[in-house]
């Protein structure tokens, strides 16, 4: 018997090996697509910005929205009243949030103040986004939230110190210079009640230095952006090859600036980006949705085949509902878009996993469309997918799609699924998962499973049809 054991347990131990080195060498496939260009490390040479004449100037500015904003609904929950064990058990999390966030800040304060991030294990810092001290100025409005005024107020002083025009690379990534200082900063001005305008100001000067990575032929912007090459005086065109989230996820971030300084450049330049967004929606290879790489020099979203919730994609979706709400409902094409995206999205993405206890609950996949073989569905999970149940969530309240928050519960539910999975508690990153045939019920075969992890049926999320 013994022996009997050991051999089942050499059985499965080999088994694990093998499935671990098929997919290891597979595992760009999983990952990312095809046409997916590798991001390089920044190149750590400093340069001084410094405003050159435009080679392709706009001549009129679209103006923000003038009509009265819309009242939109409430989006929150009502929530019962807590009972005192309930309202001790949220003091004790919240504190506990509270005080990881305290020592996460400590250290940040201690080894790498003004920097961009401390590396936690040798105590050192990096300089990862430009040296403009991105840790900092990101965490502005949580320090709000969490009640530290006095270390916000210390944090607003040092921002003040910051010089933007001094960069400690000499590319600039414009999608996230744009979500962690430009929002980091505004979102910090907002949250705190408009009480310090100097984040507005700061706000400005980075706003300022990124519109210049607009001055191209077709007003896109160059989103790797080489600064040494701008302030030689190179002309610039946009990248043939772009991730379709650093193109589309500009949005909230450049109107809100334009809000709070009265110049319409900022809102402008994003808006033109929204017109190509628009009017190439249902002409992409997935009508609804723009795939993961797009031509921004052309001005063409429509050549690649692969789309996703995921990296590289995701905030374009999000962006929608909020871009809707920033503008108070006055602009309505924004709320056409995201229908649009979401029917494709619930149509061709949302998968039900086949789990042991047959739980009713959603997986975002992915989509590869091809001539030869159609509309492909992988069935890969994310983690950064999590935010799609929350961005239906928003849209059901805001747009009246009440149906619309029993597929966000799902989808929360399902990465609430992908954490309780994991020995250690924590959800993976990306996984495979087997599908349902259907959304509406489901049983667990263990056959069909343990074929899928053992025999090679499995790639890449697609069911080998034999």
């Amino acid at each position: 018997m013994f022996y009997i054991r050991r051999y089942q347990l050499f059985l499965v131990i080999a088994g694990c090996i093998v499935f671990i080195f098929y997919y290891a060498a597979d595992y760009s496939r999983l990952k990312y697509p095809a046409s997916y260009p590798e991001p390089a490390a920044p190149p750590q040479i400093p340069v001084r910005f410094s405003k050159l004449p435009e080679n392709f100037p706009v001549t009129s500015f679209k103006p923000l929205p003038t009509v009265v904003p819309a009242k939109l609904p409430v989006i929150q929950c009502s929530f019962d009243d807590e009972t005192p064990t309930e309202n001790i058990r949220r003091g004790q999390r919240t504190k506990a949030v509270r005080e990881n966030f305290k020592h996460a800040w400590e250290g940040y304060k201690t080894y790498a103040w003004l920097k961009d991030e401390v590396t936690p294990i040798s105590g050192q810092h990096m300089s990862t986004f430009n040296g403009w001290a991105a840790t900092l100025v990101d965490t502005l409005d949580t320090l709000w939230i969490m009640g530290l005024h006095q270390e916000f107020e210390e944090a607003v002083k040092a921002v003040e110190s910051i010089d933007f025009t001094m960069s400690a690379n000499s590319m600039v990534n414009v999608f996230e210079t744009t979500i962690r200082y430009l929002g980091g900063l505004l979102g910090a001005y907002d949250i705190s009640g408009g009480k310090y305008p100097s984040l507005v100001q700061k706000a400005s000067d980075i706003g300022e230095i990124l519109y210049a990575a607009f001055d191209t032929p077709n007003r896109m912007p160059v989103t790797r952006w080489e600064l040494l090459a701008y302030v030689r005086g190179d002309r610039q065109t946009a990248a043939a090859t772009t991730l379709v989230a650093e193109l589309g996820s500009l949005t909230l971030e450049f109107t809100r600036l334009s809000q709070l300084t009265g110049n319409p450049k900022y809102y402008d330049a994003v808006e033109r980006i929204s017109d190509l967004f628009e009017a190439q929606q249902n002409s992409t290879k997935l009508p609804g949705m723009w795939p993961v790489v797009v031509n921004a020099a052309a001005g063409s979203l429509t050549a690649d085949g692969y789309f996703t919730l995921g990296g590289m994609s995701d905030s374009v979706y999000e962006y929608l509902p909020k871009q809707h709400m920033i503008l108070g409902g006055a602009v309505d094409r924004y709320r056409k878009m995201y229908e649009a995206a979401i029917k494709t999205v619930t149509k061709n993405l949302l998968f039900r996993p086949m789990t042991k206890n047959n739980e009713d609950v959603l997986i975002s996949g992915n989509v590869r469309v091809s001539e030869a073989e159609g509309v492909q569905l992988i069935t890969e999970g994310q983690h950064l997918t999590c935010f799609i149940g929350g961005v239906i969530g928003i849209s059901a309240k805001i747009f009246n799609r009440p149906d619309d928050l029993v597929t966000a519960r799902k989808l929360v539910d399902g990465c609430i699924w992908a954490y309780e999975s994991m020995p250690t508690g924590i959800m993976p990153e990306i996984f495979q998962a087997v599908p349902c045939e259907s959304k509406d019920s489901c049983e667990w075969n263990e056959q069909t499973w343990y074929r899928a992890i053992t025999k090679g049926q499995y790639r890449g999320g697609l069911l080998d049809p034999d």
